[in-house]
């Protein structure tokens, strides 16, 4: 039991009257420093119905504790499993918590009733961390456990928010249709436990669950499913689910801005932008030209390379299918400085609106010494998945390459910080394909290096990477 208050007061009273008839010298009188912070959560003193209690039949449960406690995000704290139709309510007033039951018990269950961190003491919010209320309807509380892991397929990586869902005797489209049997949250690594259940065969899956309602109903959601049924017994192995959206969200165009004479003016021309960092030319990529709108007229050979006395040199000019790229390829000599002139009759949108006067971009290719050279060599490398490597920055994957053995290395590398991801690309596109569930199709998976790759100009950069099996 902990003491919150303690009289001083007549203590400090004598003390201060014995100070000012003994002391010889001056005195300074401070405040009392209230001793150590509280550090201890509060501790269930009394439940009614008691702990695990079997044969339960109340609708109301009363928990009592050593001192005055708050709850807190009941919503996103309280998990009850197996998962209600009518969710219970949580009060709280000085040492008691209160819940009362809305829904209609099972026969012969087992129930959890997990409050996360949501009970924590009035005074220093000190949480007690994942107590759990257990009881039975039955004569007997079920104690067997599933448990696993959920990873995001695409990059190897685990997201907290996901939740893993349990259903019990159901075919493939309960999960699409009503909520589940038990839910368990992940925590940081991607792991879920359920516990309390009974015997038997369940259906596993896993949902970031958009709009609150427990079921998987958007293909923009992330989603996982175990390929077969799971059944729970004595020793019921870790179960690992892969996670997938099986299309991409689409981006929400942009509001449209305040009218402007000037700017509406500008925006009937032909504009022109480069990928060009300060006018210079990596050498190992492509020169894009981005124009502002889809293009009608492109004739090519009205857009010239050259080197600074114009003399042309040979390069590829294509048109992407957005009508909007202009893709110039060549291979570009080192520290050379370029011209490109694009004549006004090479370009032409639906209009018919061309450039107002030709356009000459002036760029120069940079220096060898500006890259890094890189090494990598593997280990735990399946090469009969048709491994991609990828680099990656800031979620986006800059570069990806097709590896066939156990070493890979580029002699002109882009400097900067990256994470390295292996894709085991199963069907040999050369991209990561998702799961679909109509068809009980997995994901293909991918792995990500826990370190991070800094790869230094003029640098002979050099790495081992080990990688664990999957599955």
């Amino acid at each position: 039991m902990k003491t919150r208050y303690l009289l001083f007061f007549p203590l400090v009273a004598g003390l201060l009257y014995f100070i000012s008839i003994t002391g010889s010298g001056c005195a300074q009188i401070g405040a009392p420093t209230g001793g150590p912070r509280d550090s201890l959560p509060p501790v269930l003193i009394n439940a009614n119905p008691k702990l695990f209690a079997t044969n339960f039949t109340s609708d109301k449960i009363v928990l009592t504790f050593d001192e005055y406690i708050d709850v807190q995000e009941v919503q996103n704290n309280v998990l009850v499993s197996p998962f209600p139709k009518i969710t219970p309510t949580v009060d709280f007033k000085l040492k008691q918590v209160t819940v009362k039951l809305k829904d209609t018990l099972l026969p012969n269950t087992t129930y959890a009733i997990n409050f996360g961190n949501a009970i924590r003491d009035n005074n220093e919010a000190n949480p007690y961390r994942n107590f759990t209320y257990v009881f039975s309807t039955g004569s007997t509380i079920d104690s067997l456990q599933a448990k696993g892991k959920v990873i995001i397929a695409e990059t190897g990586k685990t997201d907290s928010t996901i939740i893993a869902m349990l259903y019990r005797n159901v075919d493939d489209s309960a999960v699409q249709k009503r909520k589940p049997d038990y839910i368990s949250k992940l925590d940081a690594k991607g792991q879920f436990r359920f516990t309390n259940l009974s015997g038997g065969k369940y259906r596993l899956y896993a949902l970031k669950d958009g709009d609150g309602g427990k079921t998987y109903n958007s293909k923009i959601e992330l989603f996982a499913f175990a390929p077969t049924d799971i059944e729970v017994a004595d020793s019921t192995a870790p179960i690992v689910m892969y996670a997938y959206a099986e299309e991409k969200e689409k981006e929400k165009p942009a509001a449209p801005a305040a009218a402007n004479p000037r700017t509406a003016q500008a925006d009937k021309r032909l504009r022109i932008t480069t990928n060009l960092a300060g006018n210079f030319q990596e050498l190992i990529s492509d020169l894009v030209l981005t124009v502002n709108r889809p293009l009608k007229v492109f004739d090519p050979q009205k857009i010239t390379l050259s080197d600074t006395n114009y003399n042309k040199i040979n390069a590829a000019i294509t048109l992407d299918s957005t009508a909007r790229n202009i893709r110039i390829k060549t291979p570009w000599a080192e520290s050379m400085h370029y011209f490109l002139v694009i004549d006004t009759s090479a370009l032409a949108d639906s209009a018919g609106t061309r450039l107002a006067k030709v356009d000459t971009i002036r760029l120069a290719a940079k220096k060898e010494s500006e890259y890094g050279t890189l090494l990598l060599r593997f280990s735990g490398l399946d090469t009969s998945r048709h491994p991609v490597l990828q680099f990656v920055k800031s979620e986006e994957v800059i570069k990806s390459v097709p590896i066939v053995s156990a070493e890979w290395r580029d002699r002109l590398f882009v400097p900067g910080e990256y994470e390295i991801r292996i894709l085991y690309d199963d069907n040999n596109n050369g991209i990561w394909d998702p799961g679909n569930y109509a068809l009980k199709k997995q994901p293909e998976k991918a792995i990500t290096v826990d370190t991070r790759l800094l790869i230094k100009a003029n640098w002979d950069n050099e790495r081992e990477v080990k990688l664990l099996p999957i599955e």
